[in-house]
Order: structure tokens, then sequence, then C-alpha cells
């Protein structure tokens, strides 16, 4: 229901823009969305990397990425967006979407409040 795609190979202070196709539901009927990421050999990491509420009036960016990504919706193309600008190695991971029904202005941004969860996406930065 969800695909995340975009990810590949980037040079530190390059962008990427990862993207997630949403299918079965409609992202204007209420669905707050989240992007999270796995470094390698690491656990899925908990926080969010990005956070959208359902009403999209608020976003949630984990201070790392803070003024160098971006979260936004296409709601004619059910897809979210997260445009990676200024990319370290430390970004270097697969990363996924997700959502959850509801919250109203409220984002959620720990991993466990999502219900949908796509298959993610690899980035690498290379230095």
């Amino acid at each position: 229901q969800l695909q995340a795609s975009g990810g590949g190979l980037a040079q530190a202070g390059g962008s990427l823009r990862l993207s997630c196709a949403i299918s079965g539901f409609t992202l204007d009927d209420g669905y707050a969305i989240g992007w999270f990421r796995q470094a390698p050999g690491k656990e899925r990491e908990d926080e969010g990397v990005s956070c959208a509420s359902s009403k999209w009036d608020n976003t949630y960016y984990m201070a790392s990425v803070k003024g160098r990504f971006t979260i936004s919706r296409d709601s004619a193309k059910n897809t979210v967006y997260l445009q990676m600008n200024n990319l370290k190695p430390e970004d270097t991971a697969v990363y996924y979407c997700a959502a959850v029904e509801g919250g109203g202005s409220f984002y959620y941004t720990r991993a466990i409040f999502y219900h949908h969860w796509g298959r993610g996406t690899l980035v690498t930065v290379s230095s």
C-alpha cells in the first residue's frame, strides 16, 4: 500500500527526492505520514526523520535533518515526498514511509504509532 522509491547514490552535499506512492487509501481522507530510516547494521530509528499531520498543517523534522529535508505531498497523485538536500554520509540508510489514520493537526514522531508501512528505499551518501 506504500511504496517508497527514489533512493540511490549521492555525493555529500547532493540531493535526492524520495517518493512514497500510496494505494488502498487516500491521503485526503486524513492520514498522518512519517518517514523513518534504518542505517546499515542498525535498527530502524524509532524517531521519525520527518512527519506530517493528517491535516498537513504541522510538520516535524528531527534535529539532524532540520533545514535540509522537506516533506510534502501531491494529493492528486496520492504521493508523499521527502526532498533531501545537502546530504551527509550519516544520512545513509534505508528510508521507509509510514501512515496512520487520524490525528488531525497532530503528527506522530514515533514508529510505534504507525499502522501502514511500505518497503524502503536505500539512500547511500558518499563522502
